[in-house]
């Protein structure tokens, strides 16, 4: 392969960004109690950093596993649910739904719809990564870490067909000559 990984975010621009959101949701949610949502499989290692790094009480944390992008690139348009919330999972809670990235925002749409028809006391959005300049669904991202270029990234939990999910910086991959 000629392609050529370049570190885009390195792991201590990454702890520095987590920091900063779990001190944001602390302020935010002082005395009360969070369920928190993760979006897999992307979001798994930034989740547990993150609630390692908050104060707030976090009642539970539920799974959510959502597919658009399958071996390719860029995202496929379309979002698959694979793993639904049990009922009831957030029904009259707080919650807070993580994210690795924003791009397109149709997933982020369909996991918002799928926590709404829970019919929680609030739901905020934390991600750490977005990507703006490909968004075709408006979304509001309540605690963002790091907006970046269009760029496809690897590593920190983001994958390019399930592999470099354990590089412990984000990577940009820059084709060869």
């Amino acid at each position: 392969m000629d392609d050529k990984w370049v570190v885009y975010i390195s792991k201590a621009e990454i702890a520095q960004a987590v920091e900063t959101l779990a001190a944001a949701i602390d302020h935010e949610y002082a005395g009360r109690s969070l369920v928190v949502v993760a979006v897999l499989k992307g979001a798994f290692i930034f989740v547990a950093d993150l609630i390692r790094q908050m104060q707030t009480s976090v009642a539970r944390v539920e799974l959510l596993r959502l597919a658009s992008y399958g071996a390719g690139t860029t995202s496929s348009g379309q979002v698959e649910v694979l793993v639904d919330l049990p009922p009831g999972a957030v029904t009259d809670q707080h919650v807070l739904l993580v994210e690795d990235i924003v791009d397109t925002g149709r997933s982020t749409t369909v996991a918002m719809k799928l926590l709404q028809e829970q019919h929680p006391a609030s739901v905020k959005l934390c991600s750490l990564l977005d990507k703006p300049s490909r968004r075709v669904v408006p979304v509001v991202i309540d605690y963002l870490g790091i907006s970046i270029e269009d760029k496809f990234v690897i590593g920190y939990g983001l994958d390019w067909d399930e592999r470099y999910r354990d590089l412990p910086d984000i990577y940009v991959v820059e084709g060869g000559d």
